[in-house]
């Protein structure tokens, strides 16, 4: 997709990733941007920086949980500044709590932000993508839409969710010529992650880094827009070897708040202990492998 003389609509854009994207299409010369978010303040703030670069930009503060005062602006913004080619979908929420202790309010906002909200202004807008058969929809969904991670349960049912929504509209909308793809960074460091237990070895990327790994994605065909080499190495675990994937979550999952028992630590050193030894065993198969087919090759 070609973003020069194109209107796009970002969701999320106050802070984050969305905002992050939003600057660096500004960057790469598109002609409109239009903000959304809750935060009509924090909108007014990127708005000034995307103003700057000569970007022509407009916000809109609404809340993407009420259905109605959704539909009311999106088609004010249609009749105002015409067709929308692009619609970025990264408005999220995220709580992270083991599942027997969430509380049920966290876990509705989560589906109602991250899907509903979501599903509805695609709706939205691809409807009338469809009468002008043209426009591109991302939609933000996360490596824990491909890899659930514990104490993340609710937000990777969602973001699984996402990838299934995204696959179908795929299929769905290509004969009015309407690209759909998936954006999937690993851990980034916004605020709304600041306060979580990290998982161990886990670097996060930067919103700025997401951003141009969707803009560089956007040229290309694939559905599917991984960002950092960890995401890749995780799809690819999740894809050729299942078992390790589980072992290296179980060690890499924060640390539980209450102090473990003796035979618990016992049970977890074992576990990781027996990872160990498959490890090992692979490693030295696929080096006798290597050693056999060296030594045949100096007899030859």
């Amino acid at each position: 997709m070609k973003i020069q003389g194109k209107v796009a609509l970002i969701t999320g854009a106050s802070r984050g990733i969305g905002r992050a994207i939003a600057l660096e299409l500004a960057q790469q010369g598109i002609k409109r941007i239009i903000l959304m978010a809750r935060d009509r303040q924090k909108l007014a703030e990127v708005a000034t920086e995307i103003e700057a670069m000569g970007t022509e930009v407009s916000i809109l503060a609404v809340d993407l949980t009420q259905t109605i005062e959704v539909n009311i602006a999106v088609a004010q913004l249609w009749r105002n500044y015409g067709p929308i080619h692009l619609l970025v979908n990264c408005a999220g929420v995220a709580y992270q709590n083991s599942f027997l202790e969430s509380k049920l309010p966290q876990v509705q906002e989560e589906i109602s932000v991250n899907l509903l909200g979501m599903y509805n202004l695609t709706s939205l807008i691809a409807r009338r993508m469809a009468s002008q058969r043209q426009g591109t929809i991302v939609n933000v969904s996360s490596l824990m839409g491909k890899v659930a991670a514990p104490t993340m349960a609710t937000y990777s049912a969602t973001k699984f969710a996402i990838l299934g929504f995204t696959q179908a509209l795929r299929r769905e909308l290509a004969e009015y010529n309407i690209q759909v793809k998936a954006l999937l960074p690993s851990l980034t460091d916004t605020d709304m992650v600041r306060d979580f237990k990290l998982f161990r070895w886990v670097i996060p990327t930067t919103p700025e880094k997401v951003a141009q790994t969707f803009v560089a994605g956007l040229q290309r065909d694939s559905p599917e827009i991984l960002v950092g080499w960890q995401s890749h190495l995780a799809v690819w675990c999740q894809r050729f070897a299942p078992w390790l994937l589980e072992q290296v979550l179980n060690i890499a999952t924060p640390s539980a708040p209450t102090k473990q028992q003796p035979h618990e630590l016992l049970r977890e050193l074992t576990q990781k202990l027996s990872w160990l030894t498959k490890f090992h065993r692979v490693s030295d198969l696929f080096l006798s492998r290597n050693t056999v087919s060296l030594v045949s090759a100096r007899k030859t």
